[in-house]
């Protein structure tokens, strides 16, 4: 018995001496995968759509080609815009209501008159076609953009490519006067930037010239996608994004789809959906005591007080957002049928989107910041492409889900992010809690002024800042 019970006990030793360093080694690699995945940059799978009408060929290339495009008018087209704009229907509006309750409509009759009689399409058809537009079929639909090269390069200068993404009710029209100053920055008191750009402005799908998608589901990652393919098309494999409002979102997923062919993103519009503990106990002290929490002082300034300007604000600036995030075909309908609706529908977000104290104005103060010919040029973009219903209907693509449950919700993004935070916009996001999603932020910036169309709005500011950003991610 007790030479049995010592080759047993030699046995579990022996059995010890393997599992032990085992375990050991299968804990460590557990750890070192753990330690590792925690660093890993997670991305948004890129996947492939078909967006054009019915099946999708079994058989066939898709034509790549790129087709230069003209923008065309027509004496018909014309004739048709003023005999609609001629039998308007309009209901007066309460004494002293300014812009409190929507557009007004005695203003509203000043901005039509003007439209009929002396708004000159033709020669803003002109404007339009002063840079080169192109069509391109991606995923089975056109795809329409600008693409501006810089006339002149210096000696030594690296031409940078920027893709810039409008939003609604904006068009690929809102960059037409920040071009001229990245493309030719020394022209406009720019030069001391070594930067050049060569930018190209693409139309969301379902907005003015690119063509509507055909099938249910189109949303931002299946535009980001479609653009990184534009952007390879064009012969590019990196580039520089920058985006606000759709803009914005659509931009972030690519950087978060693509992030090796992303050099920089810079945005003028951030929304950070994360919430928790944290969040709660950042804004519940952050009016009190900000350094804690790291608010800085412009941060308190331009987000509180919180509930007023977070949700009653926001709550009056987004009636259009659950109608088009709902049925937009409804409201779209009428729309697209009267151009004078469509232009009351637009127009007033351009009023207290650009200032929030807009509202108190009986012009909107439209005319403060824009000028008619500018606005109208907007308008008529979704006027001619009967284009208003499928642009409403991107709301519902992205909004009608779960936020919390999308692809992109849990993804951070790690390209170098530059963020312009202009007063007047809808929503300010502090630097701090931007960063729970972006986790390069290489430049903030506090806006002197502007709100949300800010290439529209103040082109130069916005300029400089996409400059200053570049230029910081090119010495890193």
């Amino acid at each position: 018995e007790s030479i049995l019970s010592r080759i047993r006990s030699f046995e579990y030793s022996q059995k010890n001496a393997v599992l032990v360093p085992a375990a050991a080694l299968g804990v460590g690699g557990m750890l070192v995968y753990w330690l590792r995945s925690r660093h890993e940059i997670k991305t948004i799978e890129m996947g492939d759509g078909w967006w054009g009408s019915g099946e999708r060929p079994l058989k066939g290339k898709e034509d790549e080609s790129i087709r230069p495009f003209k923008i065309e008018t027509s004496d018909k087209e014309i004739e048709d815009l003023h005999r609609r704009l001629e039998q308007a229907r309009y209901a007066p509006p309460l004494e002293g209501a300014a812009f409190h309750y929507g557009f007004n409509s005695n203003y509203l009759q000043k901005v039509v008159a003007y439209w009929r009689n002396q708004f000159n399409w033709r020669k803003q058809v002109e404007v339009l076609n002063k840079y080169p537009h192109f069509h391109t079929t991606i995923e089975g639909i056109n795809i329409h953009f600008i693409h501006v090269k810089p006339s002149y390069v210096p000696h030594g200068r690296a031409v940078q490519p920027l893709l810039m993404v409008h939003g609604w009710p904006g068009s690929f029209y809102e960059f037409y006067k920040i071009i001229p100053l990245l493309t030719e920055p020394a022209k406009h008191g720019l030069n001391e930037s070594e930067v050049v750009f060569e930018v190209i402005c693409p139309s969301i799908p379902g907005y003015g010239f690119s063509e509507a998608p055909h099938q249910k589901g189109f949303d931002t990652i299946a535009t980001a996608r479609i653009f990184h393919k534009l952007m390879n098309r064009l012969g590019f494999e990196e580039y520089y994004l920058q985006g606000g409002d759709w803009g914005s979102q659509i931009t972030i997923n690519m950087a978060q789809m693509l992030p090796q062919s992303v050099k920089g993103l810079h945005l003028n519009l951030v929304f950070i959906n994360r919430r928790g503990l944290r969040r709660m106990i950042s804004v519940m002290l952050g009016a009190y005591v900000p350094w804690l929490v790291g608010l800085t002082g412009e941060d308190v300034r331009r987000t509180y007080p919180f509930i007023q300007k977070n949700i009653y604000d926001l709550l009056r600036e987004s009636g259009y957002l659950h109608i088009q995030a709902t049925k937009p075909d409804t409201a779209g309908c009428g729309l697209n049928d009267s151009p004078v609706g469509l232009a009351a529908y637009i127009l007033e977000k351009f009023s207290t989107w650009t200032d929030k104290s807009f509202l108190h104005k009986d012009d909107g103060g439209l005319e403060s910041k824009y000028s008619l010919d500018e606005l109208l040029t907007n308008v008529m973009i979704y006027w001619v492409t009967s284009s208003i219903v499928s642009s409403m209907r991107f709301y519902k693509e992205n909004i009608s889900k779960d936020p919390g449950l999308t692809a992109h919700a849990r993804v951070g993004v790690y390209v170098p992010t530059g963020i312009a935070a202009f007063p007047q916009e809808l929503a300010h996001t502090p630097h701090v809690w931007a960063k729970d999603v972006f986790k390069n932020i290489v430049t903030y910036s506090y806006m002197p002024r502007g709100g949300h169309f800010a290439a529209f709005e103040e082109p130069k500011l916005l300029a400089q800042d996409i400059i200053h950003f570049v230029r910081k991610v090119e010495k890193l």
